[in-house]
């Protein structure tokens, strides 16, 4: 039950923000527009992750999906770097 919770706060914490940078990023708007949508969504993309965390039962697609997703989008978005 630790692991999920860890699981669940911290992967689920750097998921959402990952999304969020990339959200942030890929968005076809202003730059503020982009970061103020991609922040209200991010607390979206944090309870979806938490609950779900807890609905799945197999811990290691829950610990793969969540810290495999972090680690993408937080690839992609520093790839993609800041917008121009």
């Amino acid at each position: 039950m630790a692991a999920r919770a860890s699981t669940a706060l911290v992967g689920g914490y750097a998921a959402a923000s990952g999304l969020a940078a990339l959200l942030a990023r890929l968005l076809p708007v202003a730059r503020v527009e982009a970061t103020g949508w991609a922040l209200i969504l991010s607390f979206l993309f944090y309870a979806v992750i938490g609950l779900w965390c807890f609905h799945e039962p197999r811990l290691s697609r829950v610990a793969g999906l969540v810290w495999g997703l972090a680690a993408f989008s937080i690839a992609a978005a520093m790839l993609l770097g800041v917008r121009p």
